[in-house]
């Protein structure tokens, strides 16, 4: 993997390729759950009929949630790999999203042609200034943004502290131990984007998961498979098992998660950053 390659990313100071965890990524990520796109609706936020653009889609977890609530839906990644697992979860679940490689700081989209642009899970490998501008290009006026989080919680002597711990001990270039689920920094960046009516809402809840599903949700993350060689991984998988045995025997584990999301409307014109940042589309 290097700076070249379409799929890695760098942010934080780790550089990943989601691309090697499609398989973990696709059987064991769990994606937002129905609570939060019930909360998208009781806003106003979904519109059935419109368009979204869902950027960094992943393997779709946030444009299928659109589409089964009759959004029509693009989902954009750089990763090919994440799009043929999110197409193959579209099938099982009977919705049709519109899949395309490409990143937010170029989405080649039209300018004010979609309604809702939504970002899960993915706001920090972006480079934000550009993505905020190109979203409020491609939005029509008083069209929306949401930049939404879903991250696990680590507490005193839980799972995910002790899982993180472990994660530092293979790869200590990792910095994203130690979170809250909250990001006060993209307030910010929606506003020097010229967003308006910036608002945010979170909520916390529980998600099961046995001990083999952990270990595969923890080898789809950024510190693990997305940036350690083959054999790193497999060694920290083997030490995160006996771990699991050994301070959490009971296979189903009730990992506390929060989520969390920002949203704001697009400003009634193009704002300057937005045309720095335009051209040809």
């Amino acid at each position: 993997m290097t700076e070249a390659d379409p799929a890695a990313t760098r942010a934080f100071g780790v550089q990943v390729d989601f691309g090697r965890t499609a398989d973990d990524y696709g059987r064991h990520r769990a994606g937002f759950p129905e609570s939060f796109f019930a909360a998208l609706s009781r806003r106003g936020w979904i519109t059935p009929g419109g368009t979204a653009v869902d950027l960094g889609t992943g393997t779709g977890t946030v444009a299928r949630g659109l589409a089964k609530a009759g959004m029509q839906v693009l989902g954009l990644d750089p990763a090919a790999p994440l799009l043929e697992t999110a197409r193959a979860l579209d099938r099982e679940a009977g919705v049709r999203v519109t899949y395309r490689e490409g990143r937010a700081e170029a989405p080649g989209l039209e300018p004010a042609s979609v309604d809702l642009v939504t970002a899960g899970q993915c706001w920090h490998w972006f480079d934000r200034r550009i993505a905020a501008a190109e979203a409020a290009r491609a939005l029509r006026p008083g069209g929306r943004i949401v930049l939404a989080h879903f991250d696990w919680l680590p507490l005193e002597g839980n799972v995910v502290q002790a899982t993180e711990q472990l994660i530092l001990a293979f790869n200590p270039s990792w910095t994203m131990a130690g979170g809250n689920g909250i990001y006060p920094r993209w307030l910010r960046d929606l506003a020097e984007a010229g967003f308006e009516q910036i608002e945010t809402f979170s909520f916390d809840c529980a998600v099961p998961y046995s001990h083999e599903a952990w270990r595969g949700r923890i080898r789809a993350s950024a510190g693990v498979q997305a940036s350690l060689t083959p054999e790193r991984v497999a060694a920290f998988d083997e030490a995160l098992a006996q771990m699991l045995r050994d301070r959490f025997p009971q296979d189903r584990m009730l990992i506390p998660h929060r989520i969390w999301a920002v949203s704001a409307l697009r400003p009634p014109g193009v704002d300057r950053n937005a045309e720095r940042a335009g051209g040809t589309v």
